[in-house]
């Protein structure tokens, strides 16, 4: 199998560039992002800082304020040295990534601020604000979830296709999304990361919301680990919704990292239910599924497993 790849498939880099390629090659399909005209070869411009305007699809919500007071102390003396990605709008730039260093330079007093122009769909702009801060794991994970609910409902996708815009396996997102299910106080406690991504599984197993907030409550309070709150959950008679009499023969960890391998190591939807043992000893056969859209692709991925046919 190939080397492993960290982060998305599609970093903001080859975004922007795969817009470049777009102008340059008419034959194919238009991407959504291609870089708009610049006045110098590097397509950098300042522009007063007065006329970039706030994103709404700007994902992330909190900002840590010592690192930011960090920015702006550097900014103050370096300036913004990486430009913000921009898009323009009327007669103003609407921000699509960049947005601590837009806090920063704004509050450093800056009258100016350097700017890449690119042209960009609503679709598109919120794409790459989610994939700017994913890939520096910015978002916290209520973020996150609302980055992807954000792209279903704004333009109608589903969560295969929000799973194929961000790169990432389409369980992932189906995981992440169901925080929302949980509270608002809860969302909060993990937004804040008082509770884990893993408390708040737990939670969600929890039938009643009041007693959802009680035992989170309670585990910040007693500053319980994920196992001692499952173990309060069982004892409080309140297991888990679906009742367990088989045993997944792979570890949900990595059964999640696999999966995410696999979608990048083949660049399309793979999908994997495990073998599983009941209790009384028994098999259950697990699949593996692979995605393809057409015979190309097929014969693409019959490239990358080594099938070679004798036909």
């Amino acid at each position: 199998m190939a080397g492993k790849h960290k982060g998305l498939g599609r970093g903001l880099d080859v975004l922007i560039k795969d817009g470049t390629a777009a102008k340059q090659q008419a034959t194919t399909k238009p991407a959504a992002v291609k870089v708009a005209p610049a006045p110098d070869a590097g397509g950098v411009q300042e522009v007063p800082i007065s006329k970039v305007v706030a994103s709404p699809w700007q994902p992330r919500t909190v900002f840590d304020s010592a690192a930011l007071g960090e920015l702006v102390e550097s900014v103050k003396v370096h300036g913004v040295l990486q430009p913000l990605l921009v898009r323009e709008v009327g007669t103003k730039f609407e921000l699509i990534a960049g947005e601590r260093r837009l806090r920063a330079a704004q509050a450093a007093l800056l009258k100016r601020v350097p700017v890449i122009v690119i042209e960009a769909s609503d679709e598109k702009a919120l794409e790459i604000a989610l994939i700017e801060n994913l890939q520096r794991e910015d978002l916290n994970p209520i973020e996150e979830a609302e980055g992807y609910a954000l792209l279903q409902k704004k333009f109608n996708l589903t969560q295969e296709k929000v799973a194929e815009q961000v790169g990432k396996a389409r369980a992932s997102v189906a995981n992440t999304l169901r925080l929302l299910e949980l509270p608002d106080g809860i969302r909060k406690y993990v937004a804040e990361g008082l509770l884990s991504v893993g408390h708040a599984k737990v939670l969600l197993s929890v039938d009643s919301d009041k007693e959802k907030e009680l035992l989170s409550k309670r585990a910040i309070k007693q500053g319980m680990s994920v196992r001692a709150l499952e173990r309060v959950v069982k004892k409080l008679g309140m297991p888990p919704k679906k009742s367990r009499a088989e045993k997944s023969d792979l570890p949900a960890d990595y059964l999640q990292t696999l999966s995410d391998e696999l979608h990048q190591y083949f660049a399309t939807s793979v999908r994997i239910s495990p073998s599983k043992t009941l209790t009384n000893g028994r098999k259950v056969k697990g699949s593996l599924e692979i995605d393809y859209h057409d015979n190309d692709e097929l014969d693409r991925l019959l490239t990358i497993m080594g099938y070679t046919s004798e036909l």
